[in-house]
């Protein structure tokens, strides 16, 4: 296989467009500008919605920030030409990072909007349970760093791109159990969310680890790039981008725990709270039944 195929732009610094991505940056834009519209000056012409905390609005905006940045800027570019660690580090912030700030960001009654119909909502279900998102992301990403898949793929950019649509497809499906925006698709209680986190966190790490311990540079498409072009030897990159992998991952799902254990833990003294006044209620330290 001609590995020099997917990096045509070596020696080169690359134009504007490849830089920049200015189409994606105006698109970006333009989803931001209609969500801040739709959360603020248009709530009303929703049914049911609900004010969206500043918080979470820049939850949202901080998502579409770092998709442009993984995928509109020099990132995505060098990522792609030279450096697998920075490649490494751009597929942490589109699969890791950017879908769970979309989500938070992302309030319930916009989205039903959306979902409109039967078939739509059977659609929606379907992609949304746990299970199915749980392999179909992980067998994805094992699939796409098998070497001679990583290879071919480069060579194809028109088939790269319906791969890495569907990546990012099933990273969504991922996280929305976690991040679920909508309580009538929730199928997992807080505990099981734990429990969900922790297994996604085992299965990613077997494709990690085939890349750190891996005694020879993996991927042709990588090992084509000049050397005076490499700030570190070639495999010593490739091992750094499986360390930058592994790190981000523990991170964000670390991160994730901490946060569905502190709904959990909000909704179990919420509980207690409310058991604790009917108590108090019914059996107040006169000895008499409240009988208002």
């Amino acid at each position: 296989m001609d590995s020099t195929v997917s990096h045509s732009g070596h020696g080169a610094a690359g134009t504007f467009a490849e830089l920049w991505s200015p189409g994606l940056l105006l698109l970006l834009l333009v989803v931001g500008v209609l969500y801040t519209l739709c959360v603020n000056a248009w709530r009303h012409r929703f049914a049911d919605s609900e004010p969206v905390p500043l918080k979470l609005q820049l939850y949202g905006w901080l998502g579409l920030i770092l998709w442009y940045a993984a995928e509109g800027s020099p990132l995505a570019y060098y990522g792609h030409h030279y450096f697998f660690s920075v490649h490494m580090f751009q597929q942490s912030i589109l699969y890791l990072i950017m879908p769970p700030l979309l989500l938070l960001g992302l309030p319930g009654w916009l989205m039903r909007s959306a979902i409109q119909g039967e078939t739509a909502k059977r659609v929606v279900y379907i992609m949304t349970n746990p299970v199915l998102a749980l392999f179909l992301f992980n067998f994805i990403f094992s699939v796409y760093h098998i070497p001679v898949v990583m290879d071919w793929l480069m060579t194809h950019p028109t088939i790269l791109t319906l791969y890495k649509a569907v990546f990012l497809l099933s990273a969504f499906m991922l996280w929305f159990p976690v991040f679920c925006p909508m309580p009538e698709y929730s199928r997992m209680s807080e505990l099981k969310r734990m429990a969900y986190i922790f297994i996604n966190g085992v299965l990613l790490t077997p494709a990690c680890a085939l890349i750190i311990f891996a005694k020879d540079p993996m991927y042709a498409m990588y090992s084509a790039v000049p050397e005076y072009h490499l700030l570190l030897p070639m495999l010593d990159d490739q091992q750094l981008g499986g360390v930058i992998m592994k790190i981000v991952q523990e991170i964000v799902y670390g991160m994730a725990l901490g946060y569905t254990f502190y709904r959990w833990y909000r909704r179990e003294r919420k509980r207690e709270d409310e058991e604790e006044f009917a108590d108090d209620d019914y059996y107040p330290a006169s000895g008499n039944v409240n009988r208002a």
